[in-house]
């Protein structure tokens, strides 16, 4: 299962709010679509990860949901 939590920990420590995200270019519809944990393309994590300045693992995480 992929988990989006880095993400929000990474908004968090950087002080980026849902709303700056949008003003800065990211689809509000989207991050709404990731909070339910949906998933999403490739090009949307390259997306985060050029606004965000950050790497895939600062955005997103495996997790093994067999145990």
């Amino acid at each position: 299962m992929i988990s989006y939590a880095p993400l929000f920990k990474t908004m968090k420590t950087r002080q980026i709010t849902s709303y700056r995200l949008e003003k800065m270019g990211f689809s509000r519809a989207t991050y709404y679509s990731i909070q339910k944990g949906n998933s999403v393309s490739t090009n949307t994590i390259n997306q985060l990860c050029r606004l965000l300045k950050c790497g895939v693992s600062d955005i997103m995480e495996y997790i093994d949901d067999e145990e």
